[in-house]
Parts: C-alpha cells; structure tokens; sequence
C-alpha cells in the first residue's frame, strides 16, 4: 500500500471541502402542473397536496405544490372557481389567510389587471402583488407573494420564510420563472 505525503493528504482534504462548499444550495428544477396549466423551477424537488379550503365562502379543491430550501418555503397553489365572477375575493381570501398566517404587516401591495385576447378568445387576468413582514416562531418572516386570476383558475405563487434566508436573486428567479400556458 502506498503512503500519502502529508502535503499530497492535506492537499486532497482542501480539495474535497472546496467541492463540497461548492455545492449548489439551489437544485432549481422544471415543473409543469398535471392539474394547472403553469409552468415554474422550483429550487428543490417539489410535493404536492390537494385539500378542500374555503376562500371567502367559496370552497375550492386546491393543490399546493413546494419545496424548501433552507427554511424558507418556495410553493404555488392553483384552483378552479365555480364562478369567475368571484375569483377578486378569492384573491383577497387568499392574501389575507397568508398576511395573518405570520401576524405580519404588509409592506407593499400593489393589484394590475389585463385583458388580452388571441385568436377570437378574450381573457381577464388580475395579479395582486405583496410583500409583507411577520414573525413565525419568534422569527423576522418575510412574505413575498403574487396572487393571480385568470378566467376561473386562480393561483398563489409565494416564497415565505426567515428573513434572512431569503435571497432576493433566489426570489426573482422563482417569480419570472412562474409561465401560466
């Protein structure tokens, strides 16, 4: 068996924790939705879970899909309304679930809607953006949610977690990567 200088050990040593430092934190990954029609990277391998909520009086079959990373949770959740007509509330319903979900304050809200319409088909889609900041745990949470409309699907594309964990970079990348089809 031959030895390994001392130099050649430490060398070695020095070279595998610069590797494993290396590793991306991040395994951003593609999703397309077997339920919805989006599109996302996740920054992990996401789950998914389908429950019945209430949204301002209108129960709706929601899946929610996530991953984690580091404590803060990177997820979309999407419904169908019975009722286009009601999607304004459920956008609201679902904000303010989330905001008092933290006990946070929210910093920036801010609502566009657009109407668009392509090959004799016209659409209406509503986005209401937020910001807001809470604790979780004795913990500075920040919230970072777009809540969307469009026709009767709605959907919550947010990052929530420790403060100091979020990553604005991380946070634009999850944003612009959410693509409804």
């Amino acid at each position: 068996m031959r030895k390994l200088s001392l130099p050649l050990l430490l060398t070695t040593l020095l070279a595998a924790g610069m590797l494993a430092a290396c590793s991306p934190k991040y395994d951003w990954r593609d999703y397309r939705s077997a339920d919805a029609p989006y599109a996302v990277l996740f920054p992990g391998k996401p789950a998914s879970q389908t429950r019945t909520i209430n949204l301002d009086g209108q129960e709706v079959s929601m899946t929610m899909t996530a991953a984690e990373v580091d404590g803060v949770s990177f997820a979309v959740g999407s419904a169908r309304l019975a009722d286009a007509s009601k999607a304004p509330a459920a956008l609201a319903a679902m904000k303010t679930a989330l905001v008092n979900n933290i006990g946070a304050a929210i910093v920036s809200d801010k609502t566009t809607a657009t109407s668009s319409g392509m090959g004799g088909l016209s659409g209406q889609q509503t986005m209401v953006e937020v910001e807001a900041k809470g604790a979780h745990n004795g913990e500075a949470t920040l919230l970072i949610g777009h809540f969307i409309a469009k026709d009767n699907r709605i959907y919550q594309v947010i990052i929530m977690g420790a403060e100091k964990h979020v990553v604005r970079d991380t946070v634009d990348t999850f944003m612009s990567s959410f693509k409804l089809n």
